[in-house]
């Protein structure tokens, strides 16, 4: 990677040149960010998986502005244009609309006013207008007036637009007018369709403006939106006078004042060029970067919300029975054995119109006793709580803990082909109900098989930078899968695909050879899978554990290029591996800088006693019963004042949603959260976190709840 784009990302992310450069180099080795971030530490300083994830961002946008680079110049050296000055400035140009501004007078373009008047010859003229060498121009035009130019007016009518054109692709002006446009304010009014029902819930916006600066993301997002959906209007107020005078002051300031005739005409072509070609363009494009940091934000907040959703705490290989809730079309119910395993499945119908109370207990107490049931996973949809409470009247063994589920998603991971591959026999009732099961027994492996957005966290997704948002949620996806872990032996080869190193190919791969020859004893023997080759393996080992494994560290964060240090220190302490795995007072015995050699610094060996003292910890908590008050059922219930438990649905930039046990979600606004000042909700909450709030009001008529956090 060259200097100048190292230069940049080192001082974009307040880091050392060295980090940039030594994270490229790995980047260009085939490394992948979690290996990165966990087991080269010493190569990038001890950079976080989120510092490692920008540089690897960074490099990408410059690796495509190379290649922007490079046909930039073979268009301007094409055309005869490219000069030794100007080739500089583009190869050091680290800034993507400043190269735009430096290729726009070279650009081909569509026909214009200023390329009819070029054509009738009278680039001339206006090249000696431009550079205020006449003083009258109407003697100088009346020398163009020919066969192409029929008088003296549509002469200097020609110059005029050439130097409009010329005006509007000039790099200084437009940053000029960019600052100017950044500082003002965006101001908003109702268009015609605005009076359509659709419309009222932008009614906010129909005669609005703020500083564009200072524009929340979310609000710009709706307000782009409803553009976008023809209900408003929406411009900014930069003053076209002062504007223009600052560009014509400035072009003075490079030449010297023309004289009053010249002037006159310049004036002419300055306001045509504002007006036509420049305000257009700079408006957009401020607006355009306003939405780009719209979305960045947009997306860190649902990367963050996705994060917490992965990492919410499962209950482990329990034997399960999950019930997808309904009313009309009954309770689908599913048995599953402790790897997730379909065992049985039928509907029961205690609700109306049906009312088969007595034999759908019947039905659950005998599933619960020939399955032997640990836990019980209901569906937060529809008729969800009164299956809850119906729950509670089945007569069940002591132990078995019943816990309400997610269902966002459920159903388009039932009709998704990674469904129909998997249950190819059934309908997506049954399916359904499978993924509340497996969701809480481990939430990370059944909800990486669904378009996390889809899973109902975050706000605009559909609105964002789509490519953005792909990055930022595959990045978080493989973040989350690689800092707990895979069960080599257990996994999905969905779940394997977002393995660091792997991919989809390569999963189906080391699921194909663990079918035909059984569980892996070792990590090694992922050398036999097909096509799984040394570079591969460096990247996905440290991150696949074996439970009960012939070696002890292959059921650990342990890489096995560092099981010699591991060796060593257990023969120092004259103790084998095994014994010294999971031994706290053994690896308090173990002197870090005593193993520091060569590519493992100690930064890497405290990770490696840090890991023999809890081997392959599971960083998630543990899964937490719930209960709703079991006074509220409709928001009609609700009185302002009252106290409630509650669990966190959505973070926003503006506030958190929390469901409270009824159909209506209630809004925590950022001034509602305790913190003084405007709080990070992000900061302060977590998503499906059990809080205490107070009702501060109630609007029936919109269905709206608001509420103050009480508690965390």
């Amino acid at each position: 990677m060259k200097d100048i784009y190292i230069k940049d990302i080192a001082k974009r992310l307040e880091i050392k040149e060295w980090q940039v450069e030594n994270c490229a180099g790995l980047f260009e080795e085939g490394a992948t960010i979690p290996f990165v971030s966990r087991y080269r530490k010493e190569r990038t300083g001890g950079l976080d998986e989120v510092a490692v994830a920008e540089i690897r961002h960074w490099t990408d946008v410059f690796a495509e502005m190379e290649k922007r680079k490079e046909h930039i110049i073979g268009i301007i050296s094409q055309a005869g244009s490219l000069t030794d000055e100007l080739r500089e400035r583009i190869v050091s140009c680290v800034d993507s609309r400043e190269l735009e501004d430096l290729y726009l007078p070279f650009k081909p373009k569509r026909r214009t006013r200023a390329t009819a008047a070029k054509e009738a010859g009278l680039g001339p003229l206006a090249e000696k207008m431009y550079g205020v060498m006449l003083s009258d121009p109407v003697a100088e035009a009346r020398k163009f007036v020919g066969d192409k130019v029929a008088s003296v007016d549509d002469a200097l009518a020609g110059a005029r637009d050439i130097i409009a054109e010329r005006l509007s692709e000039t790099a200084s002006v437009r940053d000029t007018l960019r600052r100017i446009f950044k500082s003002r304010r965006l101001v908003t009014k109702a268009a015609k369709k605005a009076s359509a029902a659709e419309a009222q819930k932008y009614k906010a916006y129909f005669d609005y403006s703020e500083p564009l600066e200072r524009m929340a993301p979310h609000r710009l997002l709706a307000i782009l939106r409803a553009e976008g959906e023809g209900y408003l209007n929406i411009r900014i107020d930069a003053d076209a006078e002062k504007c223009g005078k600052k560009i014509y002051y400035d072009f003075c300031q490079e030449r010297r004042y023309p004289a009053p005739p010249l002037a006159q005409q310049l004036h002419l072509a300055f306001d045509d060029a504002y007006k036509r070609l420049l305000e257009p363009s700079i408006s957009n494009e401020v607006i355009r970067e306003a939405k780009e940091k719209a979305d960045i934000e947009s997306v860190r907040i649902f990367g963050e919300n996705l994060r917490q959703l992965l990492l919410a705490p499962p209950v482990g290989q329990k034997r399960v029975l999950a019930i997808d809730p309904g009313f009309r079309t009954g309770c689908k119910v599913v048995c599953l054995d402790g790897q997730g395993n379909l065992l049985h499945h039928e509907a029961i119908f205690p609700h109306p119109p049906a009312n088969e109370k007595i034999k759908s207990i019947q039905a659950l107490s005998e599933m619960v006793e020939k399955y032997k049931i640990e836990v019980i996973a209901v569906g937060n949809g529809t008729a969800g709580r009164e299956t809850e409470d119906f729950i509670k009247r089945v007569p069940l063994p002591a132990g078995v803990s019943v816990f309400t589920v997610s269902e966002d998603g459920a159903s388009i991971y039932s009709a998704s082909e990674v469904a129909r591959e998997e249950f190819p026999d059934q309908d997506v009732t049954v399916r359904g109900a499978v993924s509340i099961g497996r969701r809480l027994m481990d939430p990370l492996a059944e909800l990486v098989k669904i378009d996390p957005k889809s899973l109902g966290v975050g706000q605009y997704q559909h609105d964002v930078d789509q490519n953005i948002l792909k990055e930022k949620l595959d990045n978080t996806v493989v973040s989350c899968v690689n800092s707990v872990g895979v069960n080599l032996n257990t996994a999905s080869s969905y779940l394997l695909s977002y393995v660091s190193g792997i991919g989809p190919a390569l999963a189906e791969n080391i699921v194909e050879y663990r079918t035909a020859n059984g569980a892996y004893r070792s990590r090694e023997e992922l050398l036999k899978v097909k096509r799984l080759g040394a570079k591969a393996f460096e990247q996905c080992a440290g991150f696949l554990r074996i439970q009960n494994p012939d070696y002890p560290l292959d059921a650990s964060a342990v890489h096995p290029e560092a099981y010699h240090i591991v060796a060593k220190m257990a023969r120092d302490l004259k103790v084998t591996a095994k014994e010294l795995v999971g031994n706290e007072q053994l690896c308090s015995m173990i002197n870090p800088s005593e193993y520091v050699s060569g590519d493992f610094g100690l930064p890497t060996i405290n990770d490696i006693i840090n890991e023999l003292r809890k081997p392959g910890r599971d960083p998630r908590e543990e899964a937490q019963q719930f209960e709703f008050s079991q006074d509220i059922r409709t928001i009609g219930d609700l009185v302002s004042g009252m106290e409630l438990p509650g669990i966190v649905t959505n973070i926003t930039a503006f506030g958190a949603f929390v469901d409270i046990g009824i159909k209506q979600n209630g809004l925590i606004h950022v001034s509602q959260m305790g913190v003084k000042g405007l709080a990070d909700p992000s900061k302060v909450l977590k998503l499906h976190q059990k809080i205490k709030v107070t009702v501060t009001g109630v609007d029936m008529e919109r269905g709206r709840i608001s509420l103050k956090l009480s508690s965390c």
